[in-house]
């Protein structure tokens, strides 16, 4: 094994993930007005394939990204992909053309790969005692991506024009690619990397006694997102029918979610994994993000039965009812089930992996990350379409999402401790 850098980049892959998360999270309350408007005119099934589009074409670059670093090295895939995330929000900010949107959009997604290959980084620099650990690093760059994000766009779009946002993001990303450029140092050497005469078919992640272990992984991480990803995509939705919040107020309860997300895994998890408990950790988010997702629809009466003490008080500028005390306590079950199973699952990933091949495992992760986030939504909406009227709103999507995540708890319990020493012998050269 080569020596570490000289001085730790993880606090620069950090900056990295969260300045691209920021940019990220600019978009997310001005992209909809944008495409809204009267240049543009997006109907809403055109809106909803402008939105996912971006997680469909991670699904195919991340493992690519993945695949192409273990080849030539993190750093020059970082700096490409974040360079192309700048120039996919110019094209956004300048378009006049519904076109030119989903060019931006296409540019974006296939340059947000870059996650992937800064997880990868981390996993390059890190035991794998402490990797699991040092992953919660990702969670808390996008929790605090997705407070800071959202707000600055909002003010920046409602001030200055709903184009500025990207032109902004844009900067940050060429700040982003610069530091990256400057400053990084390479975490894959050269003695560890995949040579340019061999073959590297994905199939090789699985080719060792882990194999299965990982694809189980895998699936769990899959089922996992998926379920996360209906909730959020209903989420304001279900606070406007239930509650009668606007996107303003949501935005609040976004932003508490976000906060507890940081809270939980840039301490608590940090904490918890000086010891080698990916498995239990992982397998109680599941179980606790179950439970969230099947109290969210019943708020109604949790807040009757626990919170009667809460009427008249007020909280973020919202009347303290007892539904919203009773809503703002499972949204702590949810930033706790998803804080304790996202860094866990990658961090198992990479034990079960050997470190030629990491690049590709967890792109693959990714992969099954963009896939679910594609797939989430259309499933929630389309089972929306069942009770999208009076107090049942969106009740089977929710208790659907916890079934697939309960799925996810299954899976994790079926995955067996990584074996020593794991490493994937080159393969005999072979001319492509």
């Amino acid at each position: 094994m080569s020596a570490s850098p000289a001085r730790s980049p993880l606090g620069l892959i950090f900056l990295t993930i969260l300045i691209d998360m920021i940019g990220f999270g600019i978009m997310i309350p001005v992209l909809p007005v944008y495409a809204h408007e009267a240049r543009f005119g997006a109907t809403e099934m055109q809106l909803g394939f402008l939105v996912g589009i971006y997680s469909l074409l991670q699904v195919i670059f991340s493992p690519l990204f993945g695949k192409i670093s273990d080849r030539i090295g993190r750093k020059p895939v970082l700096v490409f992909s974040i360079f192309g995330t700048a120039i996919g929000f110019v094209i956004l900010g300048a378009a006049n053309t519904l076109w030119m949107l989903f060019l931006g959009r296409i540019i974006d997604g296939i340059s947000g790969g870059n996650i992937a290959t800064a997880q990868t980084c981390i996993a390059d620099v890190t035991t794998p005692e402490q990797r699991s650990k040092s992953m919660a690093l990702i969670g808390v760059a996008f929790g605090l991506g997705f407070i800071i994000g959202p707000a600055l766009g909002g003010v920046l779009g409602g001030k200055f024009g709903v184009s500025v946002p990207f032109y902004v993001a844009a900067g940050l990303a060429l700040c982003n690619a610069l530091l990256v450029l400057r400053f990084l140092p390479e975490t894959h050497g050269p003695e560890h990397r995949v040579q340019a005469h061999e073959r590297t078919p994905l199939r090789e992640v699985f080719s060792t006694e882990n194999g299965t272990m990982i694809a189980t992984i895998v699936l769990a991480y899959l089922a996992s997102i998926m379920g996360f990803s209906m909730m959020t995509s209903l989420f304001a939705l279900f606070n406007q029918e239930h509650f009668g919040y606007d996107i303003a107020h949501t935005g609040y309860i976004l932003a508490y979610v976000g906060v507890l997300g940081v809270l939980i895994q840039g301490g608590l998890v940090r904490r918890l994994l000086k010891r080698p408990i990916e498995k239990q950790l992982a397998m109680a988010g599941a179980g606790i993000l179950a439970l969230s997702m099947f109290a969210l629809p019943l708020t109604a009466q949790l807040g009757a039965a626990l919170f009667s003490w809460s009427a008249g008080k007020t909280f973020l500028g919202l009347h303290l009812s007892p539904e919203l005390c009773a809503l703002l306590f499972v949204c702590i079950g949810i930033a706790l089930g998803n804080g304790f199973i996202t860094p866990t699952l990658n961090g198992l990933v990479s034990k079960h992996t050997g470190r030629r091949v990491q690049g590709r495992a967890l792109g693959l992760m990714q992969s099954a990350g963009s896939l679910a986030r594609f797939i989430g939504p259309i499933l929630a909406f389309w089972l929306l379409s069942f009770d999208k009227d009076g107090p049942q709103y969106a009740r089977i999507a929710f208790w659907v999402s916890g079934t697939i995540i309960l799925l996810a708890l299954i899976l994790v319990a079926a995955v067996s401790p990584a074996k020593e020493a794991v490493s994937i012998p080159a393969p005999v050269p072979e001319v492509e």
